[in-house]
């Protein structure tokens, strides 16, 4: 099963990777497409620059024969100038009108000469501007265009090794997939008949426990009825694990219990002083009440801490009971120890308290930073001493939570198991340190408050002893969290062991187990003073076990005591007709006696009255009286016949001795000897049949009950591989979650970088445009000139 949740988690795993990649593989081929778009893009721009560039040129090169065609004009236009003027002087004689007219004509051509000249200047000085504007512009776009193709083939390679990469890996995943699908398959196979032998051994582990509770109720039925002994010295001799009283698990909690009353009592005082030394520090600082009225705040504040010994008090009398509850006769266990429950009331009444004046402390301290003399390091420790206020109560309601919860066994039973106990404790003396601590901080920032109130010039001498008597309380108080604390570490071994734990059980002890305990030890205590007194002659404890056990071995079974109460009945039955068939018979003798006494009487009167008379009476009444003994002899020998006892180790018989009966008297003897010897050897071989009968019975309890632990075990393990795999699934959950954080980064970084090429791209085709546009006005001015 192991190997199928292992294979089921690897399946789940690869899946989950393989549907990341996937959509990893679709977010790259996205942004794959949308790079060579953009490139392609790019490229397009850059044609149409190069195409932009050659017209340019173009227009330059036009530009440049237009001007050299203007400056030949020019040339032509001064050499005729020349020329004029050279015919001018010529013509000068002439007269004065055409001189004048060459005058005129002069000045104009000087004035369009001139004209030129300036618009040629100032062309030439826009043509080199935009000549050098234009370098400038194509070495910055192609040193731009260097960067994009380099980022293009940056981007090219990246893609083209992530597309290898997971098609690699799909390649791979695919292959995994498949294999797994077969090896699920065949694990598919393999669970459905892991069911099927689960079921039935589940079927069998039934019956099995139905056989084994069947067999339970039957030995404890027997335990109840046939084992009147116990011993805790030997536990061979025991089959009752009955918890015996422990008076060294006693001696040492009375023990316990009286050092943390002392610790108590001193935790105590300490609170009652810091308390008290509090409500006085409220009223002198930071208004003196006997100067002028404070605060209704604080007010409240003094009254409520006022009443502090009302709730401190109880915890140290609560103890003090639950310490004189605890005696060498009593049974100390959470479920017997009642008065733990009314210290836990005692101190949650406690924890109240704490929070009730909480936040007047707090705003308190408020106050005390509003003050007009309070420093910035003043009000910084003020508000420290808030948080370790703040500390110091959230520890008290930890302390009140653990302590409940440890009185709660000896209000309900089977509140708490004996794991819970342990780890309570544990928490328990961990909270006690972090109580300790967070005092320790509180009066470490007391202590420099103190320092820093001294300093102050309106700080009188009555508060300065306040806050000395307030710091001793603190130190009072550190010192003594920190002794319970390191008593609590001390004795947590005995605080979590168990004293009074039924042997071979984990159950909690009840308090009627308690109380039986006690019972039982006040009868030994007195059992044992009477042997003291009376020392009566009685059987060893080992040999009376010795024969118990060879009584329990002899009569095992309770249809071989039943058959003996049978036997034995009817044999008192055969007994009491016996007895009544000899009491019927002592009756006759009794009267044949009285018979024969009467007769011996009248034979002696008769004889008497025969010596007073003749010789011949004498003889007469001589021969009837033997007459008579013989007679009486004869009677008693006929009822000697009649009344003849036989005795043997089948029985007793009555017989009248003759002897043609005397061999059928042995025949049968014989006969019913031998018949009862084999009735005996049959009830032997049935008893040997039901004793390896019992034995396998046994042997088979035994092989179920080891199955049962298997079984146990390997739920266990199977709790815990789910347990694993729980934690696995929240561990890839976690991964899955970062590395889809990291993807989103990755593309927001990427649309961010997108944008920002889109923005370069629009700023160069605004540029183009722009010299686009000049170029074109540069070009309608000079064909317009």
């Amino acid at each position: 099963m192991a190997n199928v949740t292992d294979l089921q988690t690897k399946y789940s795993k690869l899946a989950q990777e393989y549907s990341k990649l996937r959509a990893q593989n679709q977010v790259l081929k996205k942004a794959v497409v949308d790079e060579q778009a953009s490139s392609a893009s790019l490229k397009e721009q850059l044609k149409q620059r190069d195409q932009s560039l050659r017209k340019q040129e173009q227009e330059m090169d036009s530009l440049s024969f237009r001007n050299q065609q203007l400056a030949k004009r020019v040339e032509l236009l001064q050499e005729e100038l020349a020329v004029s003027e050279a015919k001018g002087k010529k013509g000068k004689s002439k007269g004065d009108s055409p001189s004048q007219h060459g005058l005129q004509t002069q000045s104009v051509f000087d004035e369009d000469l001139q004209k030129k000249i300036e618009e040629n200047e100032r062309l030439h000085i826009q043509f080199y501007e935009a000549d050098e504007q234009h370098r400038r512009q194509e070495a910055e776009l192609k040193a731009r265009l260097e960067e994009l193709e380099k980022d293009a083939e940056q981007h090219q390679t990246a893609v083209a090794g992530l597309t290898t990469k997971y098609v690699e890996t799909i390649e791979r995943l695919q292959s995994d997939k498949a294999r797994l699908e077969v090896k699920s398959q065949t694990l598919e196979r393999e669970a459905k008949e892991c069911r099927m032998r689960t079921e039935e051994c589940q079927q069998q582990l039934r019956r099995c426990q139905s056989e084994l509770n069947r067999q339970v109720k039957q030995s404890s039925s027997v335990i109840q009825e046939k084992v009147p002994f116990n011993d805790t010295k030997f536990s061979d001799y025991n089959s009752l694990n009955v918890p015996s009283h422990n008076r060294r698990h006693q001696l040492k909690a009375r023990d316990v219990a009286g050092q943390a009353l002392s610790f108590i009592q001193d935790l105590v005082a300490a609170l009652l002083n810091f308390h008290s030394y509090t409500e006085q520090r409220v009223h002198i600082y930071p208004l003196d009440s006997s100067i002028e009225p404070i605060s209704p705040l604080n007010q409240k504040f003094s009254q409520y801490l006022h009443e502090n010994a009302a709730y401190v008090r109880p915890l140290e009398d609560s103890f003090l009971q639950l310490y004189q509850s605890i005696t060498e006769d009593t049974v100390t266990v959470l479920e017997t120890v009642v008065k733990l429950k009314s210290f836990a009331d005692n101190f949650s009444t406690y924890t109240h308290f704490l929070q009730k004046i909480l936040p007047y402390q707090l705003k308190s301290l408020e106050e005390e930073c509003e003050a007009p003399l309070c420093t910035t390091a003043l009000t910084a420790k003020n508000k420290e001493l808030q948080s370790d206020t703040k500390k110091v109560t959230s520890v008290f309601e930890k302390l009140q939570n653990y302590i409940n919860l440890l009185a709660l066994p000896s209000v309900r039973q089977d509140a708490m198991p004996q794991s819970s106990t342990s780890a309570v404790f544990t928490q328990l003396a961990a909270c006690l340190h972090s109580l300790h601590d967070a005092i320790k901080e509180m009066s470490k920032h007391y202590n420099q408050k103190a320092g820093i109130e001294q300093e102050l010039p309106t700080v009188t001498q009555k508060l300065c002893t306040t806050t000395e008597c307030l710091l001793g309380s603190l130190g009072s108080l550190t010192s003594s969290t920190g002794k319970i604390a390191t008593f609590f570490s001390n004795n947590l071994d005995f605080f979590t062991s168990s004293g009074y734990n039924p042997r071979g059980c984990t159950v909690a002890l009840n308090p009627l187990q308690a109380e039986s305990m006690l019972a039982n030890k006040k009868k030994a205590a007195i059992y044992i003073n009477a042997i003291k007194k009376a020392r009566p002659q009685s059987v060893p404890y080992r040999e009376a076990l010795s024969n118990r056990r060879i009584l329990t071995s002899s009569t095992e079974s309770r249809e071989g005591l039943t058959q003996q109460v049978q036997q034995s009945q009817e044999k008192i039955a055969r007994l009491e007709q016996e007895k009544e068939h000899w009491l019927l018979e002592a009756q006759l003798g009794k009267v044949r006696l009285e018979k024969e006494n009467q007769r011996i009487a009248d034979l002696e009167a008769q004889f008497a009255a025969a010596l007073g008379g003749s010789p011949t009476s004498q003889t007469a009444a001589a021969s009837t009286l033997a007459q008579s003994q013989e007679e009486a002899e004869t009677e008693l020998r006929a009822t000697g016949k009649e009344m003849t006892l036989c005795t043997s180790l089948v029985g007793m018989l009555c017989t009248t001795p003759t002897v043609e009966h005397v061999g059928d008297e042995e025949s049968r003897e014989q006969l019913i000897k031998t018949h009862y010897m084999a009735r005996v050897g049959e009830l032997t071989t049935q008893l040997q049949i039901s004793d390896s009968k019992a034995v396998h019975f046994h042997s088979e309890c035994r092989a179920l009950a080891k199955r049962l632990t298997i079984a146990e075990k390997s739920r266990e393990t199977l709790s815990d591989d789910v347990k694993m795999a729980n934690q696995n699934i929240t561990r890839l959950q976690d991964e899955l979650a970062t590395t889809k954080r990291s993807y989103e980064d990755q593309l927001s970084m990427m649309s961010d970088h997108l944008c920002s090429m889109n923005e370069t791209l629009s700023k160069q085709r605004e540029e183009i445009d722009t010299l686009k546009l000049g170029s074109k006005g540069n070009a309608k001015k000079n064909k317009g000139r």
